[in-house]
């Protein structure tokens, strides 16, 4: 199964090949900085799996052997590398897949570093869209 993705403005696309060998909810603060988000999901692919086929990234040393790959227009955050740590492993945002909702993640990592109201979250009032009124 062949899966594509890639950022917000379109200049960069990439292609995943298979399934992925993990996909996890990350609550680490790393993430939550580099995202803005209270946590990034991470779909796990071996690094012959994923290619470019549009665009360059940039690439951001966000650790001594961390590398986060983003959208030098957009500022879409891409995936991440990490060869000390994940050899031969591509951790690719699972968010900006085209279809994100066919991968359901399996899995919540770096709970330990969870923002602490996000294990009630679920339980906040839900709306289509935005609220009456606003």
């Amino acid at each position: 199964m062949t899966r594509a993705g890639g950022c917000h403005c379109g200049a960069i696309r990439y292609e995943l090949e298979g399934e992925p060998k993990a996909h996890a909810l990350c609550h680490c603060h790393d993430c939550r900085r580099h995202a803005g988000a209270p946590m990034v999901g991470w779909a796990m692919y071996p690094a012959g799996a994923f290619g470019i086929t549009r665009g360059t990234p940039k690439v951001y040393a966000s650790s001594t052997h961390g590398r986060r790959y983003f959208c030098p227009d957009c500022g879409t955050g891409l995936y991440y590398v990490n060869e000390a740590l994940l050899p031969g492993i591509v951790d690719v945002q699972s968010a900006t897949l085209d279809d994100p909702g066919a991968m359901p993640p399996r899995v919540h990592i770096q709970v330990a570093e969870r923002l602490p109201w996000m294990t009630t979250v679920h339980e906040l009032p839900s709306f289509d869209r935005f609220p009456p009124g606003k």
